[in-house]
C-alpha cells in the first residue's frame, strides 16, 4: 500500500488545508515511510504472542456494590451554604 499525491490532496481538502506542491510532495513522501516502517512489522513472528491491551497487566479495582445506609441529612446539611426544607438552596439560573 502506498500513499500518492490524490490522497494527499484529498485528505488535504476534507481537513481545509491549502498545501503547496511541494508540501503535497513532502507530506507524500513522509506518509509513504511510515506505511514502509509499519509493514515492517508484519515480518515478525507472533505465533504464540497473546494479544494485550496494555503493556502492564491491569485489573478492575472497583469495589463490590453493596447497599449500605447513606449519611443521614442533617450531616448532609452541614455542608451545604444555604438549606431550605431539607434542600440545598443555589441562585437560579434560569428566570
Amino acid at each position: 500500500m502506498s500513499i500518492t499525491n490524490q490522497d494527499v490532496q484529498h485528505v488535504a481538502k476534507l481537513a481545509r488545508l491549502n498545501l503547496s506542491a511541494d508540501e503535497e510532495q513532502k507530506f507524500t513522501e513522509q506518509l509513504n515511510a511510515i506505511l514502509q516502517y509499519a509493514e515492517k512489522l508484519n515480518e515478525l513472528d507472533t505465533d504464540g504472542v497473546e494479544p494485550t491491551t496494555h503493556v502492564l497487566p491491569v485489573s478492575n479495582v472497583m469495589r463490590e456494590d453493596v447497599k449500605r445506609e447513606s449519611l443521614p441529612i442533617e450531616k448532609v446539611m452541614l455542608n451545604a451554604p444555604e438549606e431550605e426544607d431539607g434542600q440545598f438552596k443555589v441562585p437560579a439560573v434560569l428566570e
